[in-house]
């Protein structure tokens, strides 16, 4: 499971460091394409290839599924870390995520997500006080 929150630089060739607690689950080879708020999601192999049979089941009449489809996967790039666990970050994804070479990387269970540190912040900042005073279940059965 991936979990926690991690700051390396983007080097000048578009490459990260993954977190070393991550290089388990991830050292194998990853997904990288583009996610929800502007971050990039990063999946396990393995991951990445149960989500895509969920996404397949979508019915290819429905338009919205479709352009989700097109969106989510014309940007998915697999990588594989090298010895020092670098992964390169491709320009269309950098580009899509606004990345500085500050970044945030968190672990959001069975993926990572990768932000621009500001981005990150930001989303944060604006989302910490709704999160501590949650009234209502947001995931059923959760609490």
């Amino acid at each position: 499971m991936l979990l926690g929150t991690h700051t390396p630089k983007l080097d000048e060739k578009g490459r990260l460091i993954l977190p070393s607690k991550f290089r388990d689950e991830l050292g194998d080879g990853v997904v990288i394409t583009r996610g929800q708020e502007r971050c990039l999601y990063v999946f396990s192999a393995k991951e990445f290839a149960s989500v895509h049979d969920k996404i397949r089941q979508a019915p290819l009449t429905n338009e919205d599924a479709r352009r989700y489809l097109r969106v989510f996967l014309s940007g998915a790039s697999d990588e594989t870390p090298d010895k020092q666990g670098r992964v390169l970050l491709p320009q269309l994804l950098r580009d899509y995520a606004n990345l500085s070479k500050e970044l945030v990387i968190i672990g959001v269970g069975a993926r990572a997500e990768i932000w621009d540190a500001k981005t990150w912040n930001d989303y944060l900042a604006s989302n910490e006080d709704g999160f501590s005073s949650q009234a209502e279940e947001v995931i059923p059965g959760l609490f």
